[in-house]
């Protein structure tokens, strides 16, 4: 884990303007140590408005230029000050925090995705190919504009299979991501990775609970000093036994297996 001032070498809207989508580049040592699923806790600005970090994952690391690339929607205060930095202007970064994904040696990796829930699973399929294990998407977004405007070229360069759902049926079928895995016959063994919704995750988590399938769940929550200290991210667990824990999703997650996860638990 580091604190440190890293400068910031792309700072560009993706897609179209109106869905507020951003790409953020920072030249860090961060990316030395980043794995798949972790995230930094980043101050905004460089007074004291706003006081706290703002969490955001990390969707791309390029160790040989010391880069790790951030994706993010525009949304609320912190996002939208955020937004305003430019190329060259230094912000600070406290990371790689939290636990992240195992990445599979062998078999098929199946990333399961709702909304912005794609951008910290890139870093794991860029991670499992290199491994030389084959990696298929299911991505499920409101329409056609969104997903283009969510990074699907990103998606599309990998070179992997992709299957999409949207709300309006303007691209892929129509319907949720879940009515997408139910159109699919999973026949090849593997691990699966969701990140999304909470109630689409717990959806997932249902749809492999009778399978052979060893499903992680990347867990959002507001974070307010990200290293497990303040407890304000706290989720419920439970163990093999039933027997229920409270987790942190900064320091224990954000990544979880997701039979670990009590998914209607309102903490």
């Amino acid at each position: 884990m580091r604190l440190e001032d890293a400068k910031i070498v792309e700072h560009e809207i993706m897609g179209d303007p109106q869905l507020g989508m951003m790409r953020l580049v920072f030249k860090t040592e961060i990316a030395k140590e980043a794995h798949p699923g972790q995230f930094v806790q980043l101050k905004v600005s460089s007074g004291l408005d706003p006081l706290l970090r703002r969490p955001i994952s990390i969707a791309g690391v390029d160790t040989d230029k010391n880069e790790i690339t951030l994706l993010y929607r525009l949304k609320g205060k912190g996002t939208k000050v955020l937004a305003q930095a430019k190329p060259g202007d230094e912000l600070n970064l406290l990371g790689p925090l939290g636990q992240g994904f195992t990445i599979p040696q062998s078999g098929t990796l199946y990333l399961v995705a709702g909304g912005i829930g794609a951008f910290p699973l890139l870093p794991l399929a860029q991670k499992a190919l290199e491994q030389g294990v084959k990696v298929c998407l299911f991505w499920g977004g409101e329409n056609q504009r969104f997903l283009e405007s969510a990074g699907m070229h990103l998606w599309e360069d990998l070179g992997i299979t992709i299957e999409v759902s949207t709300m309006d049926g303007s691209m892929g079928i129509q319907g949720t991501v879940l009515d997408l895995l139910r159109n699919h016959e999973l026949t090849e063994s593997g691990q699966v990775a969701v990140c999304g919704p909470m109630m689409m995750m717990a959806s997932v988590n249902e749809f492999f609970k009778e399978t052979d399938f060893e499903v992680e769940a990347s867990l959002e929550e507001r974070m307010g000093c990200g290293v497990g200290a303040c407890l304000g991210c706290v989720c419920t667990l439970q163990d093999e036994q039933g027997k229920l824990r409270r987790g942190k999703v900064c320091k224990d997650g954000p990544v979880f297996k997701a039979k670990e996860v009590v998914w209607n638990a309102t903490v």
